[in-house]
């Protein structure tokens, strides 16, 4: 009985320390824009990414499963239009779409890489 109790209180010790260490902020929460405008999306983390710019950004179609557009602050995944530009460093982020289109429309998310193995999303 006693093993089962240290057991328990170890498992939750644990998952307290685990849990809440990084928090991230994305703003707006929504946008509409008409097509060939230029959308700013930001990304804020409460603490500085590994390397200062492990910060991914991906892009979920409606119906479909969500695909990499951005990776480490800057570099366009392979299909990624020109038009999508990341930008940022540190805890500070910004996704750029100059020229937005119709097939832009979607959800979108940052995902940061912190040095302790933590990813946020």
């Amino acid at each position: 009985m006693n093993n089962i109790i240290i057991l328990i209180w170890t498992l939750t010790l644990f998952a307290q320390e685990c849990r809440g260490q990084y928090t991230v902020t994305q703003s707006p929460s929504l946008i509409t824009a008409a097509q060939g405008q230029e959308v700013r999306i930001n990304c804020k983390t409460s603490s500085s990414v590994y390397s200062g710019s492990y910060l991914h950004w991906c892009l979920q179609k409606p119906g479909e499963a969500p695909i990499l557009i951005i990776y480490q602050t800057s570099n366009r995944y392979t299909g990624t239009p020109s038009r999508f530009r990341g930008s940022g460093s540190n805890s500070d982020f910004t996704l750029t779409i100059s020229g937005v289109q119709t097939e832009d429309t979607g959800d979108y998310y940052c995902q940061s890489y912190h040095s302790d193995p933590a990813f946020t999303q």
